[in-house]
Order: C-alpha cells, then sequence, then structure tokens
C-alpha cells in the first residue's frame, strides 16, 4: 500500500461524461442552413467539454471570458455562449438552449465503475474529494446516483476561485480533506490540468475520458494500479 490517505477525483471524463441527447440538436443548423450532422455535433461535444486550450478563435473578451470561466457561472456562459456561436450554432435562442442543457449536472452520465471505487476508496480508510474546473454546482449529479454521501468535499473552481492548473486550487483540496498534499492522489483526465497536481507532491494517475459504454472499469483499474485500493 501506498502512503496516500486521501483521493482528488476530478468530474468531467473522470466520474461523470457529458453524453448529449441527440434530441438536443433537433433542427439545428449551421449559418449555411445545412443541418449539423454527427461529426458536427460530436466537435461540439469536444469543445464544449475540452479541458485545455482554445476550441475556438477568441480575443479581447472572448479570450478574457474564456479563461476565467471556470471561476465564475457569469463568465462559464459568456465563454460557452461564444464556443457555440463560432460552432456553427446560428440562432441565438438555440445556443442559450444549448447552454442550459450543457450546464445542466442532471445531464451528465455516470461511469459504471465510479460508484463502485468512491466505495472502496471510502472502505479503505481515504478521505474523498471531487476537484473540479466547472462553473456550477455539480453536486445534483452526485446526489441523484445516491452516491454524494460517499464525497468528503467537493471543491468546485467557481467556489473555490482558482481553476487547475493553477496549483493552489491543489492546495485548498488537499487542505479541505485535512491532508498535506504528498499524502492526496490526483485522479484525472487531463495530464496538464490534473496532473499538474505533482508540482506540489500529490501523487497522480490518469484515465481516459472515453465514451461511458467504452470505458466499463478504467477508473477502477487506474485507482488500483495507484495502490489505494
Amino acid at each position: 500500500m501506498t502512503g496516500y490517505e486521501g483521493v482528488l477525483f476530478d468530474f468531467s471524463g473522470t466520474l461523470f461524461r457529458l453524453e448529449p441527447d441527440p434530441a438536443w440538436f433537433a433542427g439545428l443548423a449551421a449559418a449555411d442552413g445545412r443541418p449539423l450532422d454527427d461529426a458536427a455535433q460530436r466537435e461540439l461535444l469536444h469543445r464544449m467539454t475540452v479541458p485545455v486550450g482554445l476550441p475556438v478563435p477568441m480575443a479581447g473578451e472572448a479570450l478574457r471570458t474564456w479563461h476565467a470561466r471556470d471561476l465564475s457561472t457569469a463568465d462559464h456562459r459568456g465563454a460557452y455562449l461564444h464556443v457555440l456561436e463560432h460552432s456553427g450554432v446560428a440562432e441565438e435562442a438555440d445556443r442559450e438552449r444549448l447552454y442550459g442543457e450543457f450546464s445542466n449536472p442532471l445531464n451528465w452520465t455516470i461511469y459504471p465503475d465510479t460508484a463502485d471505487v468512491l466505495r472502496a476508496v471510502r472502505a479503505a480508510g481515504l478521505a474523498v474529494g471531487v476537484l473540479s474546473n466547472i462553473g456550477y454546482d455539480i453536486r445534483p449529479a452526485f446526489e441523484r446516483e445516491g452516491i454524494d454521501g460517499l464525497v468528503d468535499e467537493f471543491v468546485l473552481s467557481f467556489e473555490a476561485g482558482h481553476a487547475k492548473p493553477d496549483l493552489e486550487v491543489f492546495r485548498i483540496a488537499a487542505a479541505a480533506l485535512g491532508l498535506p498534499p504528498e499524502r492526496v492522489l490526483m485522479v484525472g483526465d487531463s495530464h496538464e490540468a490534473d496532473g499538474a497536481s505533482r508540482a506540489i507532491g500529490c501523487g497522480f494517475a490518469q484515465v481516459d475520458p472515453l465514451p461511458v459504454d467504452r470505458r466499463p472499469s478504467g477508473l477502477l483499474d487506474a485507482v488500483r494500479q495507484a495502490g489505494v485500493i
């Protein structure tokens, strides 16, 4: 066994994944009038969930808002409405509606092994935290699945005022668990965002943010390989 006493889990692509309902895109057309096909929908999902980088060209206020998107609900909304506008969603009403769907925590799908992993980590006597770059409250997703009681602390960037890979948010999250960073394992899908935790002494285990039906045990495998269960 390792010396870990707590585990921090990323949310998107780690514990849950946003998998849009095709009905969200019904009737949507690009600027040229053509319907958004499957490829366009997949690209749109990628742009709305990519953890790092610029999904569409940005400058000025749009760029400022993008960099601040996980620090306030207002900037989150503004940033992703800009992404939708520059991703072929021509009508303002459609952009508003889609943003509402993308930002609804109840629209996220849980990975098959998430609940088992959280229970196993708790059973091993470790503290459990969720550390997410997000602009809205994701707790309802855990409540719906009946697993909110398995999480000791939620550290959400828009509440903490810091976002990964800012090292301060890892310090905040480790402190929320009552642990020094070197006693904490960070589990996430982004080497750049989540893996930055290693700079302050955390361990890091990476998962692949595959579609839910293609990753039956990826989270369990990663946590086992890290030696915490």
